[in-house]
Formats: structure tokens, sequence, C-alpha cells
């Protein structure tokens, strides 16, 4: 094959490429948003264009000061418009082991089992943070 019937075999296949036409509209990809409306807490709210992005307006929850509710339901628990929230049972309905909760900051590491799982997780968790913060050093 010569050089020519080459130019020519590229000029078909060019022509060919160069019919394709995209089926969207090329002027509406790229519009700057003007506003929109966002989800929060169950209502609707209009979020505004700031200088540095849109700012969402908070919504305020109310909280409960009623002494004699606090002691009685669990304020908060109901989820839906309808009903109330949750009674507090007296402790003698709750299972014992609900009571032997760990609440407070984890066991020290020599309080573990250096055989379970939940040691070696730490020894790693804490080798990682050792590891990160010497990496934060200034190198000389």
């Amino acid at each position: 094959m010569t050089s020519p019937g080459v130019f020519r075999l590229l000029t078909v296949c060019r022509q060919q490429t160069l019919k394709f036409q995209p089926n969207f509209p090329k002027c509406n990809y790229a519009k700057k948003d003007t506003g929109s409306v966002s989800m929060i807490g169950g209502a609707l709210k209009k979020k505004k264009l700031g200088k540095i992005g849109p700012v969402v307006e908070k919504k305020v929850l109310p909280v409960e000061t009623d002494p004699e509710k606090l002691v009685k339901f669990v304020c908060g628990s109901n989820i839906y418009t309808t009903g109330q929230d949750v009674e507090i049972k007296p402790d003698s309905e709750y299972p014992e082991w609900l009571w032997k909760v760990r609440t407070g900051p984890p066991p020290p590491l020599e309080e573990l089992d250096p055989e379970s799982k939940r040691y070696w997780q730490r020894i790693k968790k804490t080798a990682l943070k050792r590891y990160n913060k010497l990496d934060q050093l200034k190198r000389f």
C-alpha cells in the first residue's frame, strides 16, 4: 500500500468520526445553581448562596424542661408525630447484664488478656497513633 492510499484511509476514518453528534445539549451542563432546597430535621428549608457557598438555616429543637416528664419518660424516643415517648420501667424489669455494662473509659491495656482479639486491636491502634505522630514531626 502506498502512502496516498494510507492518506485516503485516514481521511475516510476522520470523516466518519466527525459525523458523530452528542444527543445532549451542550449549554445546560455547566449552569450555576442559584439556590436549592434541603431536607433538614423533617422540614424543607431554602438554602441561600453566600460568598463561600450555600448557607444552611439551623432548626432549633425544643428541649423538655418539665421534671416530672423527665423522670417518667425517655424524652425524644418517639420519632413519629403521633403517640408518646417510651415510659421508664422499674429497675427489676430490665435484664441484669444491663447494669454491668461498662459506660466509662475502656479498660487499661494491663487488664486485657494478651490472647484476646481486643488486646491486639488496641496494640495495633496505639502503634498506628504513635507512627502517625512521629510521621508528622519535622524531618531534619
